[in-house]
């Protein structure tokens, strides 16, 4: 796979009590694996993107995503693959 070119691996979206609270994607450039962030304040119309957070390979980005999705059950949410 060439440097230009982008795999999606995986999309989290958690809701809680029918909201969307965030979004979660990875996505494997080759030389590196970047989880971008869709996050739904809840006073908010608006969502923000914080990040993107990039790593040096697919298995410690699924590593921060498993632990934010913990995190984000842990506080209540539902969490789908997308």
């Amino acid at each position: 796979m060439s440097s230009t070119e982008a795999t999606e691996l995986f999309v989290r979206h958690a809701k809680r009590d029918g909201r969307s609270v965030a979004i979660l994607r990875a996505v494997d450039y080759g030389g590196s694996c970047v989880v971008e962030a869709e996050v739904f304040p809840a006073k908010s119309s608006s969502s923000v993107k914080p990040g993107p957070y990039t790593f040096a390979d697919a298995v410690q980005a699924t590593t921060f995503v498993t632990e934010a999705v913990e995190s984000l059950m842990y506080l209540g949410c539902d969490v789908y693959d997308r």
